[in-house]
């Protein structure tokens, strides 16, 4: 009756609605899932965090619209981690924007650049956002692709000179989800210099940067000369902290990106509550060693799973960071189908690598957040139907 908008009929089905649909089917059947599909953390957000919230939301003040800038207090706190943690400098007033999540950024940043016609340069597999934000702009992706024998960098030397002179962003996401791939210093300045010969806006997606193991400390593309002329950094409490539901992040980098990012939320959103970005405070503001117990725990299980498949013949490398297992899978079948077999014979959920893009296909993504004893289960289930 009613007929979408050619830019809605134009995006890719959103994989994790399809999954979610699949485990709640098996779930109503009383079968016993092990989830290792949607990277969502299963420990509680700190209990700091909480008290902090609850406090907040008792003071009427707290009740109102938010200013659409964010309050200052978390624009001051947001400057000073980054100061702890990347000893990066930004102007709290011109050089941050508090979002309402980093994906709501992501996802509306092309908004303020794209012109029908315009490419977006788009890493695949990625993070769907990237692909959707530039669609719903009326912009169009060009893909760059992920491939194991260039560690999961994009070949910035491939991309067609008529996709340069074409594209207005590129997006760059290390720590990698899905392919768990980090970035050396090398890649970040010579893409620094692809960029900015080019006139290309630079998307950096942090997202993963404290989630990082065997002593590995995933660096900023922000602390790289001419970084801060062209690019703009999201980045998320949600996984840092075990905040996925409450929907706060941010973005920080070049001024008039940020300004640009800012008219195009006022025109959509009215702010994030008052009383979460003061949680969100005293998240930044608080006790660190957190973290550190973090990263132990999901270490422990990215032993446990990947010494595991290696030992029943899988190719799973262990990764440096982020909480997820890139795992290659049989030629002979579609990511699809080796997730949907994992799920019938097993009750394991895996998310199949197509769902990320194209250049995914051959891979299926497993994430640590569950606990170790329903690893070690998965594994065993895993032996069986091997």
């Amino acid at each position: 009756m009613f007929k979408l908008s050619k830019k809605v009929q134009a995006l890719p089905p959103y994989l994790f609605l399809e999954i979610d649909k699949a485990k709640r089917k098996a779930r109503a059947e009383g079968r016993d899932i092990i989830d290792l599909g949607v990277g969502d953390p299963d420990q509680p957000t700190p209990k700091f965090i909480i008290d902090a919230l609850s406090k907040a939301a008792q003071d009427p003040a707290n009740h109102r619209y938010a200013l659409d800038q964010g309050m200052p207090v978390l624009r001051n706190a947001i400057s000073g981690w980054y100061k702890r943690r990347f000893n990066v400098n930004l102007n709290p007033d011109t050089e941050i924007l508090p979002l309402i999540g980093s994906k709501e950024g992501i996802a509306h940043f092309p908004l303020a650049f794209l012109n029908p016609g315009d490419l977006s340069l788009v890493p695949d597999p990625c993070y769907p956002p990237y692909k959707g934000g530039t669609i719903l702009a009326g912009g169009k992706p060009h893909l760059m692709p992920l491939l194991e024998s260039n560690a999961f960098l994009p070949d910035l030397n491939k991309i067609p000179f008529m996709a340069r002179k074409k594209a207005k962003i590129i997006f760059v996401n290390y720590p990698n989800n899905p392919t768990n791939a980090c970035a050396g210093d090398d890649f970040y300045k010579r893409l620094i210099e692809f960029a900015a010969k080019n006139k290309i806006i630079i998307i950096s997606d942090l997202a993963y940067s404290e989630m990082a193991y065997d002593g590995y400390k995933p660096r900023s593309l922000l602390e790289f000369p001419g970084a801060r002329d062209i690019t703009i950094e999201f980045h998320s409490l949600s996984k840092t902290f075990n905040m996925t539901g409450w929907r706060i992040g941010w973005a920080s980098g070049n001024p008039q990106l940020i300004g640009a990012l800012a008219k195009v939320k006022s025109n959509i959103d009215s702010g994030i509550f008052s009383a979460i970005q003061l949680a969100g405070v005293a998240a930044l503001d608080g006790p660190q060693d957190y973290l550190k117990s973090m990263c132990r725990l999901y270490q422990e299980r990215r032993d446990i799973l990947c010494e595991g498949l290696a030992a029943l013949g899988w190719k799973a490398v262990k990764p440096k960071a982020t909480f997820y297992v890139w795992i290659k899978i049989p030629p002979k079948e579609s990511s699809i189908d080796f997730a949907g077999r994992l799920l019938k014979d097993a009750d394991i959920v895996a998310t199949p690598g197509v769902g990320f893009g194209k250049y995914g296909e051959g891979y299926i993504r497993m994430a640590l957040t569950v606990p170790k004893e329903r690893i070690e289960e998965a594994l065993e289930r895993i032996e069986k139907i091997a």
